[in-house]
């Protein structure tokens, strides 16, 4: 009788764990392992595993967004959010296959009810418990913007980028456009896998948003995408309504030149032996040390996490050649509306990296791409996410439908 009532014990655990958990919406799987299924990709995009984070009830978003130091200030949520955490093949910066992290946040609404798919990339951060789906899940969820921006209507996919979250440890790709553009497509492509096997319903727009460096990876996203083509790019491509990259470095030349005459200028010692047209024939002594102060220009100081910095090492050697070819993401003719934002007062990404920007697609032929410059006083790079964020989404939401 005893063994039998042991057996009763745990067999009913074995039923009721699993209830329990979902119901206290921790740690649920969302289907992960699953083999990829007839048309699901195999490699690049693939969907490695998922897991329910937690629910994030609207009160708690909105006091997030009346904080003080909010960054989403002015945004009205108005529903709740039900977070994931997928796992999915992509590459790293030397193109090999790494497995990444990244969030989905999803709006609750009545059964059925679709939603269109917005694409958030996030600035340079310092910690690693600041990625997208560890902020998510430990930090504070109504906190993090892609949670903020969902509970708008939006179903939310935040990559947390190569070096971060599942690939900590890889040095991060900082602003190198393939591996960049990769971990946001390659998650965006894993999120259509798991809401198909999910039931979560999507109606078929998608829009790309973010700003820094989240601006630099929406741009990259949107040019690998268009420059893949129906064939590769295929359901992605023709779901892209419009993006909004906002003082992002998409012209990797003319900020790093910038960010050199700035260093120039405070520090008129060393800028005293700095040929900035011939950076390659500087001693030794002098390029360590301008690397280092162009490190701290661009990069946290107390990040936890390593970046890859070939681009100063391109830009060090004065190879314009390599920096087009592997940083550049300006340069090309964008089919679907572009809206970019800058603000002068930028001292972070220099207000030129969206001027050169805009005149190079104008000049391809685009034939709707804009910028707006920040109104908010002083129009430094912080100072100027919410207005941006307002702007970007006001423009949205008179694309969007099923918010």
């Amino acid at each position: 009788m005893m063994m039998m009532c042991v057996r009763l014990r745990n067999l009913l655990r074995c039923l009721l764990l699993p209830m329990l958990l979902a119901a206290c919406g921790g740690g649920g799987s969302d289907g992960d392992a699953a083999p990829p299924a007839a048309g699901e990709p195999t490699e690049p995009g693939r969907l490695e595993s998922a897991a329910q984070i937690n629910r994030v009830a609207v009160a708690d978003i909105s006091a997030a967004v009346q904080a003080p130091d909010s960054k989403t200030a002015g945004l009205v949520p108005r529903y709740e959010v039900i977070n994931h955490r997928l796992t999915y093949r992509t590459i790293d910066a030397q193109g090999r296959p790494i497995v990444a992290s990244g969030l989905v946040s999803v709006p609750v609404k009545s059964a059925g009810a679709k939603s269109p798919v917005l694409s958030y990339q996030h600035g340079t951060i310092e910690q690693d418990k600041e990625a997208p789906s560890n902020r998510a899940g430990s930090m504070g969820p109504a906190e993090e913007p892609a949670v903020v921006l969902a509970s708008l209507g939006y179903i939310v996919v935040a990559a947390d980028y190569v070096g971060y979250g599942a690939s900590k440890g890889t040095p991060h790709p900082y602003l190198l456009a393939a591996p960049t553009a990769a971990a946001v497509i390659d998650l965006l492509t894993a999120a259509t896998t798991w809401r198909a096997r999910n039931g979560v319903a999507d109606n078929g727009q998608l829009f790309l948003i973010g700003y820094s460096e989240g601006g630099y990876a929406t741009m990259a996203a949107h040019r690998a995408l268009q420059m893949a083509g129906q064939s590769a790019g295929g359901a992605l491509l023709t779901a892209l309504v419009a993006t909004a990259p906002g003082a992002g470095p998409y012209d990797a030349g003319v900020t790093l030149d910038e960010l050199l005459r700035r260093v120039r200028e405070a520090d008129p010692v060393l800028g005293a032996l700095i040929d900035p047209e011939r950076l390659k024939d500087a001693s030794a002594a002098v390029r360590v040390a301008v690397r280092e102060l162009l490190r701290k220009a661009l990069l946290p100081e107390e990040a936890d996490v390593a970046f890859d910095l070939t681009l100063l090492d391109h830009y060090l050697a004065d190879d314009r050649a390599a920096i087009e070819r592997t940083s550049n993401v300006h340069d090309w003719a964008p089919a679907v509306p572009v809206r970019l934002f800058h603000g002068r007062d930028d001292l972070t990404v220099p207000y030129a990296a969206s001027t050169t920007a805009l005149a190079a697609m104008r000049a391809r032929g685009a034939g709707d791409v804009t910028l707006a410059d920040c109104t908010t006083v002083p129009s430094g790079h912080l100072e100027c996410v919410p207005e941006y964020l307002s702007l970007s989404l006001a423009d949205f939401t008179g694309r969007a439908r099923d918010l």
